[in-house]
């Protein structure tokens, strides 16, 4: 860096040298922000613009889990800028869906736990998915079923166990998020679960657990007694 570098160069360096250092536990929130629009906006100051984006969704998460069209609202956030921030959130949710994989038997560990909050946790509409197992318990593939209001009249037990069958799952859990981020099951969700419960039986599947996702939390199914 010469005298007539622009000032952030410097501070640039000496972030990209602390994170190296301690990673992400060494930064605060919008310091983390700055490193992620250092690679979308190379000749930029983007500490205000960093802090703006935490002054409107309250978050590094909240900013991580808004919209492409939210971002572009914030002056300074183009298109391009956009992609980055959603590309490292869906990279964020891959990484915890295979070291989820990786498990030899999985029921409802944390990671994958970790997982279904990290891509569902932050939906702003409901989504419901199944993530289907082998005879060891290992996943063989997550899909999501239907979106938006979760309930027998959209769920469809038969759609859930054909895909079963396709994918030769000896075992299913359910997944789905509840937006305003209260987790306790309705009345809905405990009978759509007993019906899933009863047709899967049918077939010799086993239905593990239902997860109900909300930000930073979960309700479990088989940890309350309910499956």
């Amino acid at each position: 860096m010469t005298i007539d570098d622009p000032q952030y160069l410097g501070h640039r360096d000496r972030l990209k040298a602390r994170f190296e250092r301690a990673g992400s536990a060494g930064l605060q929130d919008y310091e983390i922000l700055e490193l992620i629009l250092f690679y979308a906006l190379p000749r930029k100051d983007v500490k205000p613009l960093a802090k703006e984006l935490l002054k409107r969704f309250g978050s590094l998460k909240g900013v991580l889990d808004a919209g492409r069209e939210a971002l572009q609202e914030i002056p300074g956030i183009g298109r391009h800028t956009a992609v980055l921030f959603s590309i490292v959130r869906d990279l964020g949710s891959l990484y915890l869906r295979q070291r989820a994989e990786e498990h030899e038997q999985i029921s409802s560990t944390k990671e994958l736990i970790d997982y279904c909050i990290s891509s569902m946790g932050g939906l702003k509409d409901e989504h419901f998915a199944v993530i289907y197992l082998n005879a060891r318990n290992r996943i063989i593939k997550v899909e999501t079923i239907q979106e938006g209001i979760v309930n027998q009249a959209v769920v469809y037990p038969r759609k859930v166990l054909e895909k079963a069958l396709k994918h030769k799952a000896s075992a299913i859990i359910l997944v789905h998020n509840h937006p305003s981020g209260h987790v306790r099951p309705s009345d809905a969700d405990i009978r759509l679960t007993r019906v899933l419960q009863d047709a899967a039986r049918v077939m010799d599947i086993v239905l593990h657990d239902h997860l109900i996702v909300g930000e930073n939390r979960f309700f479990s199914f088989r940890e309350e007694g309910i499956l």
